[in-house]
């Protein structure tokens, strides 16, 4: 994408109210990229193309990108895009093959939970902790408060927390050996550690559990840039992560905190480090606990000053909480309807969310903008929102649309992440320690129940000696009685 070291060029103002020396262009500023940004608009109205125009624009200027694809319509731009109808209409019309614009691929890395569509994606079920896996295994507070005393209990003994079978034996230990926690830690009841056995089953069953092993991702991994200086753009196949919405948002959940804990501050850096976009945002923040919420929210706040813009694509601004949204100010609003009293009133919603421009009636616009149209507010050099302004939005340089599956497992195989990551590990961990352990106990009470053979034989003799002895004085008794009972009948001899 044409874009320079200092700003990206995204859309072209259809009627701009001020003309500054770059006329009609609208540009996101780069060192105001990582305060986040929001793409919104109904379905079909143009957002995923948006979507990969930032992100093959993030990627010319050097910067790594890393996006959810929940349609499968991004990987494509691997590959030079063959632009026809109304797309190279506009490449026309807006003149852009003068000012730099031409059809390109972009470095791109494939990743997959379930490691079919992409290298596999893995994290430790410490990495993931466990409000997350609460979260994902829907528990209630008792249960969460079980499952944080189990986490406790095997960073105390040094026991590693990597995958589900980790988890399983560390449930089933802690609920076999509860009595000696009960002085420490209070009741352990195993009605909720069951609880929490079968939802891990249930997940398992889901296909989840390929998610949680070795190796694990190291974010710096996704911090790559090819030989000509483009930043990789990270795909992850989201279409049937999608299906599990829980799971999808742990995963993005984890990806936040994992690049809050490891990346250093960077201060107010020329451009970001790292951009994440997320599409079907909603789905991060539906039924989310407040608690979790509120991490959440501290960390989109905080993830900048670690060089990270975030950018989240839904539907309607009223998808995301109001202490997200009030932090996003890169704003892109594609067509939203208004059929229903409560669509008008949605429309109204996201219309006040700018910053209003005089040459322009916002709420009535949005109802208006046609596929490809929209409303587009970006942070100017001093951070502060620009006028809204009615724009087309640039047409990517790479293709649109699927790839096919032979050419996808292609790219996965040359992929040097693929060597890292795309054979699972299975060190020693609780599992094969707590089972050790378990055989240990087993032995011994079998030992206990069961004497050994020289045992078993010196109580043979024992037994044997007894009843010799026994028969030996019983008839010596015996007969010194019969010898006093008849010398009394018949007298003594004399």
């Amino acid at each position: 994408m044409f874009t320079s070291d200092k700003r990206l060029f995204i859309a072209a103002a259809e009627n701009p109210v001020t003309l500054e020396a770059d006329g009609r262009q609208l540009c996101l500023e780069a060192r105001m990229a990582n305060r986040h940004g929001l793409i919104t608009g109904a379905t079909g109205t143009g957002k995923t193309i948006s979507l990969q125009t930032m992100a093959e624009s993030f990627s010319a200027m050097g910067v790594p990108v890393l996006l959810t694809d929940v349609k499968g319509d991004l990987s494509a731009l691997c590959r030079p895009g063959t632009p026809g109808g109304s797309i190279a209409d506009r490449i026309r019309d807006l003149g852009l093959r003068e000012q730099g614009y031409e059809n390109r691929g972009y470095p791109v890395c494939f990743w997959d939970v379930t490691g079919e569509a992409g290298t596999p994606l893995r994290a430790t079920a410490s990495d993931m902790g466990p409000a997350l896996l609460s979260r994902l295994l829907e528990l209630n507070d008792v249960q969460s408060g079980i499952l944080n005393l189990v986490f406790r209990i095997a960073d105390e003994n040094g026991l590693l927390l990597l995958d589900v079978k980790d988890l399983r034996a560390m449930l089933a230990w802690v609920t076999e050996h509860r009595a000696d926690y009960v002085s420490e830690y209070g009741h352990i009841s195993p009605a909720s550690t069951g609880a929490i056995l079968r939802s891990l089953l249930r997940l398992e069953d889901e296909g989840a559990g390929a998610f949680f092993g070795e190796p694990a991702l190291n974010i710096e991994d996704l911090l790559r840039a090819d030989l000509s200086g483009r930043g990789y753009i990270n795909i992850i196949a989201a279409d049937k992560l999608m299906q599990k919405p829980r799971l999808y948002a742990s995963v993005l959940l984890w990806l936040l905190s994992e690049l809050y804990e490891r990346l250093p501050e960077t201060g107010d850096a020329d451009k970001p480090r790292l951009v994440l976009m997320f599409d079907e945002a909603h789905l991060i923040f539906d039924d989310m606990p407040d608690v979790l919420l509120q991490k959440v929210e501290q960390v989109v706040r905080l993830i900048r000053s670690r060089g990270v813009g975030v950018y989240f694509i839904t539907q309607n601004p009223a998808d995301l909480p109001d202490a997200v949204l009030g932090q996003l100010g890169n704003r892109i609003q594609h067509a939203l309807r208004a059929f229903t009293p409560r669509d008008r009133k949605a429309v109204r919603a996201a219309a006040e969310t700018f910053r209003q421009n005089p040459a322009l009636n916002t709420e009535e616009v949005i109802s208006q903008l046609r596929t490809g149209e929209a409303l587009v507010s970006f942070l100017d050099g001093h951070g502060a929102p620009a006028m809204v302004e009615r724009a087309l939005i640039l047409p990517p340089e790479g293709g649109i649309g699927p790839i096919s599956p032979e050419e996808r497992q292609d790219i996965i195989s040359r992929s040097p992440m693929q060597r890292l990551y795309g054979t699972a590990l299975d060190r020693e961990s609780a599992h094969e320690i707590l089972t050790g352990r378990q055989k240990e106990e087993a032995q011994a009470s079998e030992d206990d129940a069961y004497p050994s053979a020289w045992e078993d034989m010196l109580g043979s003799v024992v037994k044997q000696a007894g009843r010799t002895i026994g028969s030996t004085v019983g008839r010596e008794l015996g007969r010194a009685v019969m010898r006093g009972l008849l010398g009394g009948i018949f007298g003594k001899r004399r």
